[in-house]
């Protein structure tokens, strides 16, 4: 009898969280916010991420947050298995551009157990040293508190993404971030 391959470096597909929704401001800010950050104008930690759509082979571009701890950089699929996400785990590269800046990048997406420990000890600090609460603000807004109140099951609903440089020379392999 045989079973069917599973990808050997990638973690399995989480399923679509049961709470998670879009809020309803977000797909009409999208548009706003890419238009000033391709042009440069910073907005805080996001970023725009470009990658191959996994079915049409075309480059989707959307706003997200990085997180940004020295020379490694993170994006968190806040609301669950949405498109850019499906793209960006099929792709396992995008590019990202900051400040008008882009940067090819290889996508390695956390496993449950990695992105538990990315909550509890990278996000949550990362959060706390924003000034005035506002980052706890913003994720209470968009409906995503449970990254800092709850990591186990965040960790199991929201997709976490290590993005590190692409080298230029061609080989498409990875430089490994020192620790």
């Amino acid at each position: 009898m045989f079973t069917q391959a599973q990808p050997i470096d990638r973690p399995p597909k989480r399923s679509a969280p049961s709470g998670t929704r879009v809020p309803f401001f977000v797909p009409l800010f999208n548009p706003i916010a890419r238009r000033l950050l391709r042009v440069g104008l910073p907005l805080g930690p996001n970023s725009l991420l470009t990658v191959r759509g996994r079915t049409t082979g075309q480059p989707r571009t959307t706003p997200v947050a990085v997180v940004d701890l020295g020379d490694r950089r993170w994006v968190i699929g806040t609301f669950g298995e949405v498109n850019w996400v499906r793209n960006l785990r099929a792709a396992g590269e995008a590019t990202i551009t900051s400040n008008r800046r882009s940067q090819p990048v290889t996508a390695v997406e956390l496993s449950i157990p990695e992105a538990t420990a990315f909550y509890r000890d990278t996000l949550m600090p990362y959060v706390r040293r924003i000034p005035l609460g506002l980052g706890r603000f913003i994720l209470g807004s968009l409906g995503a508190s449970d990254l800092l109140t709850d990591p186990d099951s965040a960790a199991k609903e929201h997709p976490v993404f290590e993005l590190r440089p692409r080298s230029n020379n061609g080989s498409g392999a990875a430089t490994a971030p020192t620790a």
